[in-house]
């Protein structure tokens, strides 16, 4: 493959990934999915090592640039849901910037790290698939166990417990369901998005002005273990069928103790990132797909060498790189702009434009979820529980699929 044709593939896929990262309800593997099912056009222009190398710029750019419509427009997907609500936290207290700026250090050095341990982990993967397996379930029972019995007061346990299985339930009900595309777009934005918009406007918020500054403070001990945390928890979820971002942050939440607002954005900014780069071993060493992304390579080069490992690894660096640059940027832009616009309003627009991509997605029946998770959504912000136990709409349904 030609220098220009690899730098060319590159930009575009960047490009993507803005794309897809910036507006909700677009997901890397809808554009994976084009590609493939374009690829008899595009190898006219394009060699099939380039449209890898596209997909992987693209996914890596895309775990880059996604958390901004979740802190500064409450419009989460998978990887970003639980970041909503320190991000829009820390956005209240004038530090939108900042808390963009945290998730970018959590994903440009998890992807460092995990590169770092790909020669370990080539070895590790096919000799301990078949052991852990089986204790997946398992282990995420004991991870939600102890979600609920760390919360104050048994009426406190009792409403974890009654979120967590609400929106379990509601999660099978949506993810079973035939003939609903995005099923997830409808599901997150009630429990995440929605539900936290029509409480920030019960309580009559105002966006105070944002700084653009260099002030937040955090030790290293606790930089490096959320960093840790996610690149443990994403190389977890990246290695078994079903588990995602969404399980990873509550599993590396938990497991590796409080990390505090601050280093809980780096754990998130962490694992998305993780979750792709390791989806490549796995699919170099046990020739399985765990994400669209890596399915859709998969449909085009059906196996990769050390080489093309090689190739994807260098794509995602450079990714990386020029990402990093990008969110930043846009980021002082979405500072900028959110500080002069009426929140009530924004709030309202957002409510109104997520409703109507949820329909074009989904339909009626999109709209039913929608309303459904984001009553649900509210339920934590009333009763006094942490949010992260509505992720029952994801790990439920996981959590039968490897224990039945």
């Amino acid at each position: 493959m030609a220098f220009f044709e690899f730098l060319a593939a590159l930009l575009l896929g960047v490009l993507a990934g803005i794309f897809t990262g910036l507006t909700p309800g677009i997901h890397v593997n809808l554009v994976s999915l084009l590609v493939v099912s374009s690829s008899a056009y595009l190898l006219g222009i394009f060699s099939l090592p380039s449209l890898g190398v596209f997909i992987i710029s693209m996914a890596i750019a895309h775990t880059f640039l996604d958390i901004l419509p979740a802190i500064f427009l409450g419009a989460p997907n998978e990887a970003t849901a639980l970041g909503v609500l320190p991000g829009h936290k820390l956005l209240l207290q004038g530090m939108g910037y900042e808390a963009v700026k945290l998730t970018v250090i959590g994903s440009l050095s998890s992807l460092i790290l995990a590169i770092l341990l790909f020669p370990l982990l080539i070895i590790i993967f096919p000799l301990i698939y078949d052991d852990i397996r089986p204790y997946i379930g398992f282990i995420l029972i004991a991870v939600v166990i102890y979600m609920i019995l760390i919360e104050k007061g048994l009426d406190k346990k009792f409403w974890s417990s009654v979120v967590f299985l609400v929106s379990g339930i509601l999660g099978i009900l949506a993810l079973t369901m035939p003939n609903l595309k995005q099923p997830l777009f409808p599901l997150l934005s009630g429990l995440f998005g929605l539900s936290m918009l029509i409480v920030s406007l019960s309580q009559k918020v105002q966006i105070p002005r944002q700084r653009i500054t260099e002030n937040i403070v955090l030790s290293k001990f606790q930089s490096a273990k959320s960093i840790l945390a996610g690149t443990f928890s994403g190389s977890i979820v990246s290695f078994f069928p079903g588990m995602g971002p969404a399980q990873a942050a509550v599993i590396g939440s938990n497991i590796f103790g409080s990390l505090g607002t601050y280093a809980f954005l780096i754990l998130i900014g962490s694992i998305g990132t993780v979750d792709m780069v390791i989806s490549m071993v796995t699919f170099y060493t046990l020739d399985r797909a765990r994400n669209g992304a890596i399915f859709a390579i998969q449909e085009l080069l059906s196996k990769i060498d050390l080489s093309m490992l090689i190739l994807f690894i260098a794509t995602a660096l450079i990714a990386a790189g020029l990402a990093t640059f990008l969110v930043l940027f846009l980021a002082r832009v979405f500072a900028r702009l959110i500080e002069k616009v009426n929140y009530s309003v924004l709030c309202f627009s957002i409510i109104i434009f997520i409703t109507l991509m949820v329909f074009y997605f989904s339909s009626w029946v999109g709209l039913l979820i929608l309303a459904v998770s984001t009553a649900i959504g509210i339920i934590p912000n009333v009763v006094d529980v942490k949010r992260s136990h509505s992720m029952g709409c994801l790990m439920l349904p996981v959590i039968l699929f490897f224990v039945l």
